[in-house]
């Protein structure tokens, strides 16, 4: 496998960064809560207007897509901290 190149560790840095901030927060009808539908909350709980719907053929998201997506915005952050702790460990 071929490492990743700086420029694309900065891209995928900047996506994030331009991405609407976290944390955020899947809220799966009948797991997180009653009533309602399944939502990604990616603001302050007083802002719905801040939830995003992921949807396909007008079809809720499977949980598992849910999920993954709600939890990216904070993974991916990690992810890319622990990339550059490494490498910069590597350089010493």
């Amino acid at each position: 496998m071929v490492p990743m190149e700086r420029g694309e560790l900065e891209e995928i840095r900047r996506r994030l960064t331009e991405a609407s901030p976290g944390p955020w927060k899947a809220y799966v009808e009948g797991r997180d809560h009653l009533g309602g539908d399944t939502f990604i909350m990616v603001g302050p709980e007083d802002d719905p207007a801040a939830d995003m719907y992921v949807t396909r053929d007008l079809t809720p998201a499977s949980i598992a897509d849910f999920d993954f997506i709600a939890h990216s915005r904070q993974d991916i952050a990690r992810l890319l901290d622990e990339v550059e702790r490494l490498r910069s460990n590597d350089s010493k």
